[in-house]
């Protein structure tokens, strides 16, 4: 199958899995490109065709080839074992990346929904979720804030995905907010150092959707990370990942 074959193909079978949707197919791949995103993303964690997985595996790693592939080969470091990239998390080939992700773990399912959650789930494919819940059922509760979980990942083209829930701040930062969210930093390098990876990438965990201050959280991210390489000889190398202008201009400046 082409490409676009693929894409009409994926849709379809979405759409017929879910019979109460009654969408007309868009004619230009652009827009055929974000309802299928859509129906990704809403789609709960349950059986999939070996025939689906095929296709929508070839389909990703064709679109993660186009959008071209970042390695820390192509970086350079702005401190020891610290580099700073500002870019699409999705395109970076480190052995881990670090999802902002909720309690429930198992995605974002608001369709087309900006948030780093929403991103990583689509670029991977439907077997994130799927992994994703077998591991929240096996567990029998939400996942606690400042924690972290691995999984595999799939059709990204880093080795794994580290799953941690920060803090949600409602008003005035507070301790507590301060302790869970350095918490979440040392939770997936303490993850990332069982797995013996050599390097992790963490996106601005907490800002956003989760109110965090960004400067504040960038702060607490950096100390925490200075603190536990000074700590750990054979700590993970460590890319700050930043999507905004405004969070590359922080972390620049707390780096020096």
């Amino acid at each position: 199958m082409t490409q676009s074959e693929r894409l009409l193909f994926l849709i379809n079978a979405l759409l017929k899995e879910n019979s109460e949707l009654q969408i007309d197919i868009p004619v230009r791949d652009a827009e055929r490109k974000r309802l299928l995103r859509a129906l990704m993303n809403i789609r709960p964690p349950k059986a999939v065709s070996e025939e689906f997985l095929e296709a929508q595996d070839a389909y990703l790693q064709e679109e993660c080839t186009r959008k071209g592939i970042v390695s820390l080969s192509d970086l350079s470091p702005i401190q020891p074992g610290i580099y700073l990239w500002q870019g699409d998390i999705t395109r970076l080939s480190a052995d881990a990346i670090v999802n902002a992700a909720n309690s429930a773990l198992l995605g974002c399912f608001v369709p087309c929904h900006g948030c780093i959650d929403n991103a990583i789930h689509t670029a991977a494919g439907v077997q994130l979720r799927l992994e994703c819940a077998q591991m929240m059922e096996d567990q029998g509760t939400e996942e606690p804030a400042g924690q972290a979980k691995i999984t595999k990942a799939y059709n990204l083209p880093c080795r794994y995905v580290i799953h941690t829930v920060g803090p949600i701040v409602y008003g005035k930062v507070t301790e507590r907010d301060r302790e869970l969210l350095a918490g979440c930093y040392r939770s997936c390098l303490e993850l990332a150092a069982a797995y013996r990876l050599k390097s992790v990438a963490f996106c601005c965990i907490s800002t956003g959707e989760f109110h965090f201050p960004n400067e504040k959280a960038a702060q607490i991210a950096v100390q925490t990370v200075r603190e536990y390489q000074k700590e750990n000889q054979n700590s993970p190398e460590v890319i700050f990942n930043v999507f905004k202008e405004q969070d590359d201009q922080i972390y620049r400046q707390l780096l020096g």
